[in-house]
Protein backbone atom coordinates (compact mmCIF):
# COMPACT_ATOMS: atom_id res chain seq x y z
CA UNK A 1 0.00 0.00 0.00
CA UNK A 2 1.04 3.19 -1.16
CA UNK A 3 1.72 6.77 1.11
CA UNK A 4 -1.69 7.38 2.13
CA UNK A 5 -0.72 11.61 1.11
CA UNK A 6 1.20 10.23 -1.54
CA UNK A 7 4.81 11.86 -0.71
CA UNK A 8 7.58 9.87 -0.28
CA UNK A 9 9.56 10.39 2.89
CA UNK A 10 12.90 11.38 2.31
CA UNK A 11 15.82 9.79 3.14
CA UNK A 12 18.09 10.49 6.31
CA UNK A 13 21.33 11.73 5.37
CA UNK A 14 24.04 10.42 7.18
CA UNK A 15 27.20 10.86 7.00
CA UNK A 16 31.17 8.93 7.34
CA UNK A 17 31.56 11.62 10.28
CA UNK A 18 27.97 10.82 11.45
CA UNK A 19 28.79 7.17 12.31
CA UNK A 20 32.33 8.01 13.59
CA UNK A 21 30.79 10.08 16.55
CA UNK A 22 27.93 7.43 17.01
CA UNK A 23 30.79 4.34 17.50
CA UNK A 24 32.89 6.44 19.42
CA UNK A 25 30.00 7.18 22.05
CA UNK A 26 29.28 3.67 22.05
CA UNK A 27 32.63 2.95 22.89
CA UNK A 28 32.33 5.08 25.87
CA UNK A 29 29.53 4.45 27.27
CA UNK A 30 30.70 0.58 26.79
CA UNK A 31 33.88 1.72 29.23
CA UNK A 32 31.65 3.54 32.19
CA UNK A 33 29.62 0.13 32.19
CA UNK A 34 32.80 -1.71 33.01
CA UNK A 35 34.25 1.10 34.71
CA UNK A 36 31.13 0.86 37.26
CA UNK A 37 30.99 -3.00 37.19
CA UNK A 38 34.79 -2.85 38.26
CA UNK A 39 34.22 -0.69 41.14
CA UNK A 40 31.24 -2.79 42.74
CA UNK A 41 33.74 -5.86 42.12
CA UNK A 42 36.55 -3.61 44.14
CA UNK A 43 34.43 -2.77 46.97
CA UNK A 44 33.24 -6.31 47.28
CA UNK A 45 36.75 -7.84 47.18
CA UNK A 46 38.11 -5.12 49.44
CA UNK A 47 35.32 -6.14 51.94
CA UNK A 48 36.33 -9.84 51.64
CA UNK A 49 39.85 -9.03 52.24
CA UNK A 50 39.36 -7.59 55.32
CA UNK A 51 37.25 -10.48 56.15
CA UNK A 52 40.03 -12.68 55.74
CA UNK A 53 42.11 -10.47 57.77
CA UNK A 54 40.14 -11.20 60.64
CA UNK A 55 39.99 -14.80 60.16
CA UNK A 56 44.15 -14.92 59.79
CA UNK A 57 44.17 -15.78 55.95
CA UNK A 58 46.88 -13.28 55.36
CA UNK A 59 48.18 -14.10 52.36
CA UNK A 60 45.10 -14.94 50.49
CA UNK A 61 43.89 -10.93 51.58
CA UNK A 62 47.63 -9.85 50.55
CA UNK A 63 46.67 -11.65 47.24
CA UNK A 64 43.64 -10.09 46.86
CA UNK A 65 44.21 -6.77 47.35
CA UNK A 66 47.42 -7.10 44.53
CA UNK A 67 44.73 -7.62 42.18
CA UNK A 68 42.29 -5.03 43.54
CA UNK A 69 45.41 -2.68 43.23
CA UNK A 70 45.99 -4.16 38.84
CA UNK A 71 42.24 -3.67 38.94
CA UNK A 72 42.53 0.04 39.95
CA UNK A 73 45.10 0.90 37.26
CA UNK A 74 42.79 -0.53 34.73
CA UNK A 75 40.18 2.17 35.87
CA UNK A 76 42.52 4.96 35.74
CA UNK A 77 43.42 3.39 32.06
CA UNK A 78 39.91 3.90 31.25
CA UNK A 79 39.08 7.28 32.53
CA UNK A 80 41.76 8.29 29.78
CA UNK A 81 40.31 6.30 26.97
CA UNK A 82 36.54 7.75 28.23
CA UNK A 83 38.77 11.18 27.79
CA UNK A 84 40.18 11.14 24.88
CA UNK A 85 37.08 9.03 23.23
CA UNK A 86 35.02 12.48 24.27
CA UNK A 87 37.74 15.41 23.29
CA UNK A 88 37.36 13.40 20.08
CA UNK A 89 34.06 13.30 19.60
CA UNK A 90 33.44 17.51 20.52
CA UNK A 91 36.27 17.91 17.53
CA UNK A 92 34.54 16.11 15.08
CA UNK A 93 31.06 17.84 16.06
CA UNK A 94 32.97 20.99 16.03
CA UNK A 95 34.64 20.41 12.90
CA UNK A 96 30.92 19.61 11.21
CA UNK A 97 29.42 22.87 12.74
CA UNK A 98 32.61 24.75 11.58
CA UNK A 99 31.62 22.71 7.43
CA UNK A 100 28.29 24.19 7.86
CA UNK A 101 29.48 27.61 8.09
CA UNK A 102 31.95 27.32 5.77
CA UNK A 103 28.75 25.47 3.01
CA UNK A 104 26.85 29.00 4.46
CA UNK A 105 29.62 31.57 3.73
CA UNK A 106 30.16 29.54 0.57
CA UNK A 107 26.44 30.12 -0.58
CA UNK A 108 26.23 33.66 0.40
CA UNK A 109 29.06 34.27 -1.34
CA UNK A 110 27.28 33.06 -4.37
CA UNK A 111 24.22 34.97 -3.88
CA UNK A 112 26.53 38.44 -3.29
CA UNK A 113 28.27 37.28 -6.69
CA UNK A 114 24.55 37.27 -8.50
CA UNK A 115 23.30 40.15 -7.06
CA UNK A 116 26.62 42.14 -8.34
CA UNK A 117 25.87 40.75 -12.17
CA UNK A 118 22.45 42.08 -11.66
CA UNK A 119 23.04 45.59 -10.52
CA UNK A 120 26.38 46.68 -11.84
CA UNK A 121 27.94 49.96 -10.84
CA UNK A 122 26.37 51.79 -13.44
CA UNK A 123 22.77 51.01 -12.82
CA UNK A 124 23.80 52.08 -9.25
CA UNK A 125 25.11 55.27 -10.19
CA UNK A 126 22.28 56.16 -12.76
CA UNK A 127 19.69 55.38 -10.02
CA UNK A 128 21.60 57.73 -7.99
CA UNK A 129 21.87 60.80 -10.64
CA UNK A 130 18.01 59.97 -10.95
CA UNK A 131 17.40 60.38 -7.64
CA UNK A 132 19.28 63.56 -6.92
CA UNK A 133 17.83 64.89 -9.95
CA UNK A 134 13.86 64.40 -8.61
CA UNK A 135 14.94 65.43 -5.20
CA UNK A 136 16.61 68.98 -7.11
CA UNK A 137 13.46 69.49 -9.35
CA UNK A 138 10.79 69.25 -6.40
CA UNK A 139 13.42 71.99 -4.52
CA UNK A 140 12.59 73.84 -7.43
CA UNK A 141 8.78 73.73 -7.15
CA UNK A 142 9.06 74.38 -3.62
CA UNK A 143 10.81 77.53 -4.32
CA UNK A 144 8.52 78.20 -7.04
CA UNK A 145 5.83 78.08 -4.71
CA UNK A 146 7.26 79.65 -1.91
CA UNK A 147 7.93 82.97 -4.20
CA UNK A 148 4.30 83.10 -5.38
CA UNK A 149 3.33 83.64 -1.91
CA UNK A 150 3.34 86.72 0.24
CA UNK A 151 4.29 87.13 3.64
CA UNK A 152 0.96 87.53 4.81
CA UNK A 153 -0.26 84.59 2.64
CA UNK A 154 2.75 82.15 4.38
CA UNK A 155 1.93 83.25 7.99
CA UNK A 156 -1.92 82.51 7.18
CA UNK A 157 -1.03 79.15 5.65
CA UNK A 158 1.82 78.31 9.08
CA UNK A 159 -1.49 79.18 11.18
CA UNK A 160 -3.58 76.91 9.63
CA UNK A 161 -0.85 74.10 9.43
CA UNK A 162 -0.61 74.98 13.56
CA UNK A 163 -4.33 74.61 13.56
CA UNK A 164 -4.80 71.71 11.84
CA UNK A 165 -2.09 70.07 13.88
CA UNK A 166 -2.97 70.34 17.27
CA UNK A 167 -6.60 69.29 16.18
CA UNK A 168 -8.21 72.70 16.64
CA UNK A 169 -10.84 73.80 13.74
CA UNK A 170 -9.69 77.03 11.90
CA UNK A 171 -11.57 80.03 13.81
CA UNK A 172 -15.05 81.46 11.63
CA UNK A 173 -16.68 84.74 12.70
CA UNK A 174 -19.78 83.94 14.90
CA UNK A 175 -22.91 83.81 13.67
CA UNK A 176 -25.68 86.35 15.06
CA UNK A 177 -28.18 84.67 17.98
CA UNK A 178 -30.54 88.03 17.51
CA UNK A 179 -33.61 87.82 15.26
CA UNK A 180 -33.48 90.30 12.22
CA UNK A 181 -36.13 93.16 12.35
CA UNK A 182 -38.49 93.23 10.13
CA UNK A 183 -39.03 95.82 7.10
CA UNK A 184 -41.79 98.01 7.82
CA UNK A 185 -44.79 97.66 5.24
CA UNK A 186 -43.88 101.70 3.84
CA UNK A 187 -40.61 100.95 3.69
CA UNK A 188 -41.49 98.31 1.19
CA UNK A 189 -43.61 99.68 -0.63
CA UNK A 190 -41.21 102.50 -1.18
CA UNK A 191 -38.41 100.08 -2.49
CA UNK A 192 -41.01 98.60 -5.10
CA UNK A 193 -41.63 102.35 -6.35
CA UNK A 194 -38.06 102.76 -6.55
CA UNK A 195 -37.64 99.40 -8.53
CA UNK A 196 -40.29 100.28 -11.34
CA UNK A 197 -38.91 103.76 -11.88
CA UNK A 198 -35.83 102.19 -12.48
CA UNK A 199 -37.09 99.70 -14.65
CA UNK A 200 -39.43 102.11 -17.16
CA UNK A 201 -36.73 104.59 -17.19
Amino acid sequence: MGNVFGRRSQPTRVTEQDRAVLQMKQQRDKLKQYQKRITLQLEKERLLAKQWLQDGKKEKALLLLKKKRYQDQLLDKTDSQISNLERMVQDIEFMQIEMEVIEGLKVGNHCLKTMHEIMCIEDVERILDETQESIEYQRQIDEMLAGALTQEDQEAVLAELDAITQGEDVELPEVPTEPIPEVPEAAKAGTAKQRHIVTVS
